[in-house]
């Protein structure tokens, strides 16, 4: 058996899978509140016991929301420190791995099904290019898949800690109001659930009387918007959504990813609608001098929401080999 876990700063994953194939088979998940808990240790601890885990588990891997150095890592957004080699030693696994989350999902890419994926832009694949994937939750995450003597290597990355670039007069207001909120503007300061709600707070200002300093869930900004009930939160959408189109535009040029693009994360099956009237495209390929280039490279949204579970279920497997 294979121990596998996508542990966010929202909700995380755990599930058992088979150690067979190139996807291995799921056995049995479940979905956990992380602050619900102290340590991954604990989490692990009640899986076990509520799944019934009898089998002896050959290899796990974990896919964190932070920076993962030495097989171990603190999560960015949840006070928590996960040490790969205490998980293997309290819980008796040979093999133990600790990913940053977005290399995780970059290990379920290769084998997603289309049924699992919504194209944005069907572009042309370049046989042997690397492949680009960005994903907005309660953070930003970014890595890649190196193209290596015909198989795909992920790499991670801290991409969302990287400073946020405008592009016109609305997105500099917004550069302004968040350097003194925060002293710098990160783009997950503008691309995450958060972040929507960090650009709410502008377009509402703008747009009501007073101030505004707290802000509704991003689920309730993004179906105020979607719904046409509030034109302040449908500007809010677009501002996200053509920022989120310019990131992963970035995120494209830097890795070179003609192979393609994949959006994970939870926030973009669910706003899908917004994504797909032109202006997400639109804002990835305005990119010159190489429009060309971007409107040649696939991007597509990833629609199964445990995607990052299946990754790291396939990292898992490489290691019990």
């Amino acid at each position: 058996m294979l121990l596998a876990g996508d542990v966010g700063g929202t909700k995380t994953l755990l599930g058992l899978f088979k150690a067979i194939g190139s996807r291995p088979p799921q056995v049995a998940a479940r979905e956990y509140s992380t602050r619900d808990f102290p340590s991954l240790v604990a989490m692990i601890e009640d899986f076990i016991k509520a799944v019934g885990a009898s089998s002896r588990i050959e290899a796990a891997c974990f896919g964190v929301a932070g920076p993962v150095i030495g097989n171990a890592g603190r999560l960015t957004n949840v006070p928590w420190r996960v040490d790969g080699d205490e998980i293997a030693g309290t819980f008796g696994i040979s093999h133990v791995s600790l990913l940053n989350d977005l290399e995780a999902m970059a290990h379920a890419v290769p084998v997603l099904d289309p049924s699992e994926l919504h194209t944005l832009q069907r572009g042309v694949p370049g046989r042997g290019g690397n492949i680009a994937v960005i994903a907005a939750g309660t953070g930003l995450g970014e890595a890649l898949l190196h193209r290596v003597d015909g198989r795909y290597l992920p790499s991670p990355g801290e991409g969302g800690h990287a400073d946020f670039a405008p592009r016109n007069e609305r997105e500099i207001t917004l550069l302004r109001e968040l350097t003194a909120r925060f002293g710098r503007a990160s783009v997950e300061h503008v691309l995450s659930g958060p972040g929507l709600q960090n650009i709410y707070r502008m377009t509402h200002r703008d747009a009501c009387a007073g101030g505004l300093d707290d802000a509704p869930s991003p689920a309730a900004i993004s179906a105020a918007a979607q719904e046409e009930r509030c034109p302040a939160c449908a500007e809010a959408l677009d501002m996200f959504v053509e920022a989120y189109g310019a990131e992963a535009g970035n995120h494209a040029l830097r890795s070179l990813a003609t192979g393609g693009v994949f959006i994970g994360g939870g926030i973009a099956p669910k706003i899908l609608p917004a994504l797909t009237d032109g202006r997400f495209i639109k804002a990835f390929v305005s990119k010159a001098p190489h429009v060309q280039l971007l409107t040649a490279m696939p991007v597509h949204v990833i629609l199964n929401a445990q995607a990052g579970l299946v990754g790291a279920s396939v990292c898992a497997r490489h290691r019990a080999d």
